[in-house]
Formats: C-alpha cells, sequence, structure tokens
C-alpha cells in the first residue's frame, strides 16, 4: 500500500497559482481537493443557473457570495485585505431581521435579546463576466475554472486561517444586487444558524482510496514450450487478475476506514469517486471518496490513525488531504418553492 498526506496551508500565505495546468504534480494535492468541490458544484445546479439570478442586460457590477459567518470585528478585520476572483475588494455584508438601521456591518448591535448577527462575506464583479450565459461558458473552460476555484478557495481558507468558523457557498454563487442576496439568504436563516454551530472548532479532511495494482512488475519469465502468443494471453489473464485483486482489496480497505474514520469524526459526506478530466494524475481507479468533519484538536490523530489502518496492504493507495474549510458540510438543502 502507498499513501499520501496531504496537508494543506489554510491561512494568509495562501497564494493561488495560476500556472499551467490543473494536474501538476506540485499542485495536485491542492487540485484534488478544489476539483472535489468544484465536481460537487458542477452537478448541484451551477451551471443550470440555479445560483445565478443576473441575466443579460444586468449592470455594470453584481455580488459574488463566497461564504456565510457571523458577523463580529474580527471577521471585519479579516476580509479588509482580501481580494476576490475578480480581483475585487471584499466586505461583509449583513443580513437577517437583527440588522439595525444605525449597525454597520462589521460591528453587530450586542443586544442580549438578539439572535447571532449574521453576514455574507461578498465582492462586486462585472457583470459582463458572471452572467449566466458567461457562467455556461466559463464553466467548460477549464484554465477559467481553476482561476475562479482558486480564488474562491483563498478567501474561504484565509478566513478559516485566522480561527473564523464559515460556510462556503457553492462556487459562482452570484446575485444581481445586495438587496437580493440578503433577500435570499435571510430565507435560510435558520439552516445557517445550526450548521455555523456545528461546523465551529471543526475542519474538513478528504480521504481518498484507489486501487493501485502492481502492473509495473515484469512478467515471469513463459513456461517451457508456451509459445509467444500464448505467453502474451497468460500476461493479459495476470495483469486482469492483479486489476482486479487490487479494487476489491481498495473496497474492503474503503469499509474499514469509513467504521474507523467514523470513531473520529463527527460527520461523513460520501463523494462520487472521482473521474475524468477533473481526477487529475491518479494512481489507480478511484474506489472511495469521502470527506469527514473532525475536530480541529484531531486533525493529526485522524490522518495517523487513518494511514497506518491501511499500512502494508498491496494494490491499494490511500490519500488523507487537508484540513479545508468545511465546504462539504456548509450547504443546507434547497428550500421548497
Amino acid at each position: 500500500m502507498t499513501h499520501t498526506d496531504t496537508a494543506t496551508a489554510t491561512g494568509t500565505d495562501v497564494k493561488p497559482d495560476f500556472g499551467t495546468g490543473i494536474k501538476t504534480d506540485v499542485r495536485a494535492g491542492v487540485d484534488a481537493e478544489i476539483n472535489d468541490h468544484v465536481e460537487t458544484d458542477l452537478t448541484s445546479g451551477v451551471t443550470t443557473g440555479v445560483k445565478t439570478d443576473v441575466g443579460p442586460g444586468a449592470k455594470t457590477d453584481i455580488v459574488y457570495a463566497y461564504a456565510v459567518l457571523c458577523r463580529t470585528p474580527e471577521a471585519a478585520r479579516a476580509v479588509a485585505d482580501l481580494r476576490g476572483v475578480a480581483g475585487e475588494p471584499i466586505r461583509l455584508l449583513a443580513f437577517g431581521d437583527d440588522v439595525p438601521d444605525d449597525t454597520s456591518d462589521g460591528a453587530p448591535d450586542d443586544a442580549p435579546d438578539r439572535p447571532p448577527a449574521l453576514a455574507a462575506v461578498v465582492g462586486p464583479v462585472p457583470a459582463a463576466d458572471f452572467d449566466e450565459a458567461s457562467l455556461r461558458a466559463g464553466l467548460e473552460d477549464l484554465d477559467w475554472l481553476e482561476a475562479t476555484a482558486r480564488a474562491h478557495h483563498a478567501v474561504v481558507a484565509t478566513l478559516t486561517g485566522r480561527g473564523i468558523a464559515v460556510l462556503p457557498l457553492r462556487l459562482v454563487t452570484v446575485y444581481r444586487d445586495e438587496d437580493r442576496v440578503r433577500q435570499t439568504l435571510e430565507a435560510r436563516r435558520d439552516d445557517f444558524l445550526p450548521l455555523l454551530d456545528r461546523v465551529t472548532g471543526h475542519v474538513e479532511l478528504g480521504v481518498k482510496i484507489y486501487a493501485a495494482p502492481d502492473n509495473e512488475s515484469p512478467d515471469p519469465e513463459p513456461a517451457k514450450g508456451l509459445g509467444v502468443g500464448r505467453a502474451y494471453l497468460a500476461g493479459r489473464r495476470r495483469r486482469k487478475r492483479s486489476t482486479e485483486d487490487a479494487w476489491q482489496a481498495a473496497t474492503d480497505t474503503a469499509a474499514r476506514l469509513r467504521e474507523l474514520a467514523g470513531t473520529l469524526a463527527v460527520d461523513r459526506v460520501a463523494f462520487r469517486p472521482q473521474s475524468g478530466e477533473l481526477a487529475g494524475a491518479a494512481p489507480g481507479p478511484n474506489v472511495s471518496n469521502d470527506a469527514y468533519l473532525v475536530p480541529e484538536d484531531r486533525v493529526g490523530d485522524f490522518r495517523t490513525r487513518v494511514l497506518a489502518a491501511a499500512e502494508g496492504l498491496p494494490g491499494v493507495h490511500v490519500e488523507v488531504t487537508g484540513p479545508w474549510a468545511p465546504y462539504s458540510f456548509s450547504l443546507p438543502a434547497e428550500p421548497v418553492s
């Protein structure tokens, strides 16, 4: 068994690299995890305009929303020097009935009978680049998608790196104006509050398990008297058995690791195994692709025990990535219209 331990910085040093592609080895760990969330977004309605209420002819700037958080002076200071997907300045946009007329976005009223004050992390972006038609084209462009995903992630990662609990919103969540942001998010306030409580003090770790057959070893010498054709077919059968054995071993390992990880994490989300271009370079077929919500003080123990449990197993490759902002545990179910 081989394993990969990818620990990713989530503080103010995050500097997205818009280099030569989405699958270079130097950025493989970051790419894989960001692509998990990109792929989830693409299959959850982003490309159909579910999160885009901006049509042709919109005004010059519209509003890109990155996350929801509790509105505190610390959060306001954290976003003061951030830039977003279009290089725009980031700010907090207060929403909800808890916002008095004379209260600024970064300084919530401290009245004891008020619920926690919430805000969206937002920035103005050009309508010409983020209306529905432009997004449909952009989401087919891997270069644009990579740059946007990295810039979106950098905003969220900087906040979590400063100890601020956030609920990341889906990639390219855009609104025609700030009033629309307030209206839409306020309708889901009762979802956001318990989710913020749940993710506070927790991070996301990813666990991917691959079937990694040993196809590098040379075929054994053919038996005496075995012709070239029969020797070739025997080699193919051997490699097929190796692949099947690796797949079974990876499947069995996934079941055992899920049981172990369940004792260390507070929640799990199972994603479709990665495949295609967004999967990047991989040691073999992806059998299992899970995200875990883990208390911050258990991250090291989680990583060590998960990797140790699979150590020495032939035909299996395990990756543990993170810690990340809790992307996979932040989105409430869509409201029924």
